[in-house]
């Protein structure tokens, strides 16, 4: 005797078809839906879902964890015909109907398969929570290649622009994914900093509301990020909740960040194309140099360090528009040959570091 399991739920007539929406424990869906996984059988393409992403799940796990979880986005689920709703009375609507969904519970050869939502359906069963509540969206799909079809539809929608969630980040309320947590303080600085007329970086900063900016967002969160977790600005951050003093950190930043845009104006007005003082390398290695010049050093007494005096005496080597670099090993390096990567970013602060034992 097969049992059943009965959800409420509301049938949708779409484009000749029936769709299904119904809330469940998340939990419970592995009992009746399954992953199917692509693979080739010889030059036959089966299933259709990716493998588990291990990083992933764990992420959304933690989150689950958290108090006020939400995820507000439905999974997706594809049936067999063995699944039934019936319609309750007097529920009829011009496009809906409420009433039950009937799914059978065969451990053997389950009626569903998760056409989206298998990473969060993975976190749901390793979370340490009793249950955990998902809205669901079934429709009936009896070949894999009308699940594969659905697959691609559903994920092939844009996936939002990094700098636009950067933007949103500072105007966020409770648990993020560990990755948007760490740029929060970071994001929240920059935008200060774009929108303050004092700042060097007033309206210099591009971003996707911001069409007048030509510094990339992520050269400029970078080189905050790393101050705050392990260089200047870690003074004014309190490690156990990630959250500091803004304000000091701001008049910081402005105040050695002004000193290099007075140090090299014509090549700090200039879009990175156009220099490197602007481009991600030229702005990390700087970065760096901040971090080791005023590292535990307040705001406040930044003025008794003489970091304009210091920066002046890097002017006759450095090459931010054109030319070349005399690097201290005897090689030539084109003005415009720094990349924004690990490599040529230490390469470009060691020899700012090393210039002439004022480092």
């Amino acid at each position: 005797m097969t049992d059943w399991l009965e959800l409420p739920a509301i049938k949708i007539k779409q484009a000749g078809q029936e769709i299904f929406a119904f809330g469940v424990d998340g939990k419970d869906i592995p009992t009746f839906a399954a992953v199917s996984r692509a693979h080739r059988d010889g030059e036959v393409l089966e299933g259709y879902q990716r493998p588990e992403v291990i990083s992933h799940i764990r992420a959304i796990r933690r989150y689950l964890e958290s108090e006020d979880a939400l995820l507000p986005n439905a999974v997706v689920i594809a049936f067999d015909d063995r699944v039934q709703f019936r319609t309750a009375t007097k529920t009829d609507g011009a496009f809906s109907s409420a009433g039950l969904l009937r799914i059978p519970l065969d451990s053997e050869d389950k009626p569903g398969w998760l056409v989206d939502g298998q990473q969060r359906t993975a976190a749901i069963r390793e979370a340490r929570v009793d249950s955990f509540p998902v809205a669901a969206v079934g429709f009936i799909a009896t070949t894999d290649e009308q699940q594969r079809s659905q697959f691609i539809l559903v994920n092939n929608t844009k996936p939002l622009p990094k700098g636009l969630i950067h933007e949103m980040l500072p105007d966020t309320v409770g648990h993020l994914p560990p990755a948007y947590a760490r740029r929060r303080l970071p994001a929240t600085l920059m935008i200060r900093m774009h929108t303050d007329p004092k700042s060097p970086f007033y309206r210099r900063v591009s971003m996707p509301t911001s069409s007048e900016g030509n510094i990339k967002d992520t050269s400029v969160l970078r080189m905050i990020e790393a101050s705050l977790y392990d260089g200047a600005l870690y003074q004014y951050r309190d490690p156990a909740t990630g959250e500091g003093d803004e304000d000091s950190m701001l008049l910081h930043l402005n105040f050695f960040w002004s000193a290099v845009r007075d140090t090299w104006p014509e090549a700090w007005e200039l879009s990175p194309k156009e220099s490197r003082l602007t481009h991600g390398a030229g702005l990390r290695a700087i970065g760096h140099l901040m971090d080791s010049w005023t590292e535990d050093v307040p705001a406040a007494e930044l003025p008794g360090l003489g970091i304009p005096a210091k920066l002046e005496a890097l002017k006759p080597r450095t090459a931010w528009t054109g030319g070349s670099w005399d690097l201290r090993d005897g090689e030539s390096r084109r003005w415009n040959s720094w990349q924004n990567t690990p490599g040529d970013i230490a390469r470009l602060t060691a020899e700012l570091r090393l210039d002439r034992g004022i480092a």
